[in-house]
């Protein structure tokens, strides 16, 4: 469908393409542009990247309160316009079967559908599908006419309902519409205002897409993919979750396009699993998602025009230019396989299943040349036509429709929902909210009279209310002082808080300190926190004995954990010469080993962390793809940091000595404990040089440069600060003469942050 190797010089506004204006040739960058840094210097640090999602961009302001615009809106009145537009038709595009409801279905399951648990990136969150790369995927051919159809709506209600929140809540209304009980809905998703340029969607760089004369030309598969089918370390590249570059989820045509029935079974169980769906929610989700509306592919894709990107401007950001027809109705174009599940697309009912069982189902091929499956016998049910009355069409499926069928676990949740369709109703809308909500990170952040508060949903990360008054400010002195006497050093009490906080993920919003989640499975287990279990411990009888000796109140581990970082901070400042006030904000409440999902929690042991200098023994698969420090910098973007901050936060916990084992690595100091701004000046002397420990890089010492003498050791996720420009730009702040106090004051400002990210019950 996508080929974006068309020719730009068709037209006399793009005959320069190619050409500098000002005299000469552009070198170094892609066809018609100019070069980039990226172009010049393919593997530089893009430290850029905190610097996304400016306020600038944002025309609403840093003083607009979304929870409370939307909150003031009528939602009933808003959920009825919806339901009404729904069963409209506009002339420039006529809703299939005289109902829109199935293709905002697919909007918003392609909006929700990005998201992935290994990085907690994409989801329906941001509305990221309004922007590139994601609005031009060939997967999402036509989405763009979605959104445009809902404009109307959009802006009635203008900056109080998001573009996220309205494409998530239309979902459902169709749902709704067609007879189907939504598990809730809940709003809170604020817009972005600008592509993301960050996420790593995958190896490849073009649409490598099939098109009508090549249908087996889906080779981009391969470049995601470690091994080879059938060999034993095959799978998808972390973090990725979809099969192939341009998709949401999997090839419905089978893995190559090959109708293999078998791998696409294994390609949507690596896919759904990335996407933190089980066998059940999966087999819940494909059979709830088909039992409406068609599929699209009447005009081969070698006749479609380019995707919203790309598009002519006179086009005004719509893509993929029909040119057959009237562009739309009976000749639509999207995916490319023609026809529908069953013989009410616009009712919910369990006929997809039923069809898909009762029958058996032969290759044959879409008028625009996609591989997909009929009926073999003939008296099998036939389905309406999307626009002409009278006229009918045999069944449709797709090759990953049958994977659920011949795969022998999705069979078995397929014959249970068979057997009991009000089994099957629970399960799709459960996984329709999960699907739709996953991104959305604590309950606190739920808006809305329809938003689900229950704690059986183990996906939410649940944490139990407190039932106990929370300690106050002479309570909080009081703790540090017992803290600090316990005889556990500044270093294991900052280690241990920042360990529980660093797990924290703006992606998703999962992680962080609240909930205690450092002293239970998986996390306490993990290598990189072995450190903390002994504090953790220690701490335990703090807790114990003023739970026991307080009145009504009650201190949980999770505020003990950050309040004892805290606590050695103060002391370490003090030390320093520069007293400070490191913010402690209580209320944070422990959670249980049974409220915790250990498989997905999982998902957040790090390969590497540049803040503790931890390399997981697993780093070994990846490091010829990617460096510590491009992992480092991708863990600093995941909470939310700035570049200074950033900056800061690790020099400060260099000079805590927090890494994973104690090691030396980085500590550029002889006063361990204490919060100076010795890194930063060591980091940015001349009177050391650095000399690779292994052949890799990846250990290095600092030695004298008069002597020769080993004075330190390092990482490249330490050096990165002083050899990256636009970072060595601000260690130099904080290493000059009046740079301590600066450094410590940005510091801590940098830990109270991190300590926060996950305290959505407080934040407003």
């Amino acid at each position: 469908m996508l080929n974006i190797n068309h020719d730009k010089t068709d037209t006399k506004s793009f005959e320069m393409l190619g050409k500098c204006p000002f005299g000469g040739d552009r070198i170094g960058g892609a066809e018609g542009t100019p070069p980039t840094l990226s172009d010049w210097y393919p593997n530089r640090l893009r430290v850029e990247v905190l610097n996304q999602n400016s306020p600038h961009a944002n025309p609403l302001g840093p003083d607009f309160d979304y929870a409370a615009a939307f909150n003031a809106l009528d939602y009933e009145a808003l959920k009825q316009e919806i339901k009404s537009f729904l069963t409209t038709s506009v002339d420039w595009w006529p809703s299939d079967y005289g109902n829109y409801g199935p293709q905002m279905i697919r909007m918003a399951w392609h909006s929700a559908g990005t998201y992935r648990i290994a990085d907690g990136r994409g989801g329906a969150g941001q509305a990221m599908q309004r922007f590139a790369p994601i609005e031009s995927w060939w997967d999402n051919g036509n989405v763009d006419k979605s959104r445009r159809l809902l404009w109307p709506i959009k802006q009635k209600y203008g900056s109080a309902l998001s573009w996220a929140d309205l494409i998530v809540l239309t979902g459902n209304c169709a749902l709704e519409i067609m007879g189907f009980p939504t598990y809730g809905f809940a709003g809170g998703r604020e817009d972005a205002w600008e592509a993301d340029n960050s996420t790593y969607w995958g190896p490849e760089v073009i649409h490598d897409l099939r098109t009508a004369e090549a249908p087996d030309k889906m080779v981009n598969r391969d470049k995601r993919w470690r091994g080879r089918n059938g060999d034993a370390d095959y799978d998808l590249e972390n973090p990725l979750a979809a099969t192939h570059q341009a998709l949401i989820y999997v090839n419905p045509e089978g893995p190559y396009a090959d109708g293999d029935i078998m791998g696409s079974a294994r390609d949507i169980r690596v896919a759904f699993t990335r996407m933190a769906m089980n066998d059940e929610e999966t087999v819940a989700l494909i059979a709830g998602g088909h039992a409406f509306g068609k599929s699209h592919g009447m005009v081969p894709s070698t006749k479609i025009g380019m995707p919203p990107e790309i598009a002519p401007m006179e086009q005004m950001g719509l893509g993929w230019h029909n040119p057959v027809g009237a562009g739309n109705a009976e000749n639509t174009m999207t995916n490319g396989i023609e026809g529908s599940w069953t013989q009410n697309p616009t009712q919910w009912d369990n006929s997809y299943l039923e069809n898909l069982f009762k029958h058996e189902w032969k290759q044959t091929r879409s008028p625009a040349g996609a591989l997909q499956w009929t009926p073999v016998d003939a008296d099998a049910p036939r389905t309406p036509d999307a626009h002409i009355p009278g006229k009918t069409h045999a069944l449709m499926m797709m090759t990953t429709d049958l994977a659920l069928k011949e795969d022998p676990e999705y069979r078995k949740v397929c014959e249970k929902f068979l057997n009991d369709f009000d089994a099957f109703t629970q399960a799709f809308s459960k996984a329709w909210y999960k699907l739709t909500h996953r991104d959305m990170g604590p309950r606190e952040r739920y808006l809305g009279p329809e938003k689900r508060v229950e704690n059986d949903l183990l996906w939410q990360d649940p944490i139990p209310a407190a039932d106990y008054a929370i300690i106050d400010a002479a309570d909080v002195a009081a703790l540090k002082k017992d803290i600090l006497a316990l005889g556990v050093s500044g270093s294991d009490l900052v280690f241990t808080a920042f360990s529980a906080a660093v797990t924290h993920r703006h992606s998703d919003k999962r992680g962080g300190a609240n909930g205690g989640r450092l002293a239970l499975s998986p996390q306490k287990d993990w290598e990189v926190n072995r450190r903390t279990v002994p504090v953790i411990e220690k701490l335990r009888t703090v807790q114990t004995k003023f739970n026991e000796q307080a009145s009504g109140k009650h201190v949980s581990l999770a505020d003990l954990i950050v309040l004892g970082g805290c606590a050695a901070l103060e002391k370490a400042a003090a030390d320093a010469g520069v007293p400070t006030t490191v913010p402690f904000t209580p209320g944070r409440r422990d959670t249980t080993q049974e409220l915790t999902d250990l498989e997905m929690f999982t998902w957040l042991k790090p390969v590497a962390d540049g803040f503790r200098n931890y390399l997981d023994a697993d780093f070994a698969k990846i490091a010829a793809k990617v460096a510590p420090e491009e992992l480092f910098l991708d863990k600093a973007q995941l909470l939310n940091l700035t570049a200074p901050e950033w900056i800061a936060l690790t020099g400060g916990l260099r000079a805590m000595n927090a890494n994973h084992d104690g090691a030396d690595h980085g500590i550029f100091t002889d006063r361990v404990g204490v919060l100076t701004n010795d890194f930063f000046t060591v980091l940015t002397s001349m009177d050391f040089e650095w000399k690779k420990a292994d052949p890799h890089g990846h250990l290095l010492t600092l030695n004298d440069r008069k002597t020769g003498a080993k004075r330190f050791t390092a990482t490249r996720a330490d050096l990165v600060f002083g050899s990256n420009n636009q970072l060595r730009a601000v260690a130099e702040v904080y290493a000059g003469a009046d740079g301590h106090q600066r450094f410590v004051q940005a510091f801590v400002k940098a830990w109270d942050k991190v300590m926060m990210l996950d305290r959505y019950d407080v934040k407003a």
